[in-house]
């Protein structure tokens, strides 16, 4: 069956009018779709500061009466997340849950590093993942999301805070051909490239856009709408990635 995914990342939601604003947006455009979407990922940097009250605002602006599948970026600081958007105990450790969409295995992975801006798939996130897939039917397609990229951008910024040690994620994948793509946010800018033989989708963000070198000096466009990527996987395994903004 043909799977059909939206994508949202860094809404940096901080008490603000216009960052709440935003999320709500780009959330009631979703929800108002005249074919709803299978699931909505949001690929971190949910929260700007990591307080539970950005959390228990993140809950309400993300109900929705589809599956909206969530994981922590560089921002986000796991127990306030558990707690207050999860509804589970309060924990620190990696935060990384597979679910199910219509026979498609997502997982969605924790690539935090607590107090630091660049990312980590660290040894319990890798043997989850290793497990995981390997725990899957050989026919079920996968995907797997997080927040850091693992290649360069072409930003300095950016590309200053890259996920760490992609090499052992790329070994990873060499074993578990289901894997159909990888997707992550962090960058603020919608992007494509390759990783380890699969596309590597970036999401643009809620909040603000990157600006590229090429762009101007000033980095963050706060002018420019929200974004949102939607995925199709098809029968063939084929992804394919539309982006809109809403206005």
């Amino acid at each position: 069956m043909t799977v059909l995914l939206a994508q949202i990342s860094d809404l940096h939601l901080d008490g603000s009018e216009r960052a709440t604003r935003r999320a709500e947006r780009v959330m009631e455009h979703l929800r108002a779709l005249p074919h709803p979407v299978d699931a909505v990922l949001v690929t971190g940097d949910i929260a700007d500061h990591g307080e539970e009250a950005e959390y228990e605002e993140a809950a309400r602006i993300l109900a929705a009466p589809f599956p909206v599948l969530t994981l922590p970026g560089n921002h986000d600081v796991r127990a306030p997340y558990r707690k207050a958007l999860l509804g589970e105990a309060p924990d620190d450790a990696p935060v990384n849950r597979l679910h199910d969409i219509s026979g498609t295995a997502v997982l969605m992975c924790d690539s935090s590093i607590p107090g630091r801006d660049e990312g980590r798939l660290d040894a319990v996130t890798l043997d989850w993942l290793d497990t995981t897939l390997a725990g899957l039917p050989r026919d079920t397609p996968a995907l797997i999301a997080f927040h850091h990229p693992p290649v360069g951008l072409h930003h300095p910024l950016v590309d200053s805070m890259l996920l760490e040690g992609p090499g052992r994620l790329a070994t990873l994948l060499e074993a578990h051909p289901q894997v159909v793509a990888v997707l992550t946010g962090h960058a603020h800018m919608a992007a494509a490239s390759v990783f380890a033989g699969r596309p590597l989708i970036v999401g643009p963000a809620v909040t603000w856009t990157l600006r590229l070198p090429w762009e101007g000096d000033d980095p963050a466009d706060r002018d420019q709408p929200p974004g949102i990527a939607f995925h199709v996987l098809d029968d063939d395994r084929r992804l394919t990635t539309h982006y809109r903004v809403v206005l």
